[in-house]
């Protein structure tokens, strides 16, 4: 991220370009991660929920002595 520490400074317009820049890809980068974030979470609970329902099937069939083909 870009952080400037000092109260005052003077800076040229090319360094304020430079500055706005880096702040539009700090913020790009931080709302796609976001994004990454929320679509694989949703995607776990998915997979999981059908582990879990496949599970609960194979040891039903257990249970009877069956096994799966």
């Amino acid at each position: 991220m870009t952080a400037i520490t000092a109260n005052h400074f003077e800076t040229t317009p090319f360094e304020r370009v430079l500055l706005r820049a880096a702040s539009a890809l700090d913020h790009f980068v931080a709302a796609r991660l976001e994004r990454r974030a929320a679509r694989s979470t949703g995607a776990r609970s998915v997979a999981a929920a059908t582990h879990e329902q496949s599970r609960a099937v194979a040891q039903a069939f257990g249970a009877m002595g069956l096994l799966p083909r």
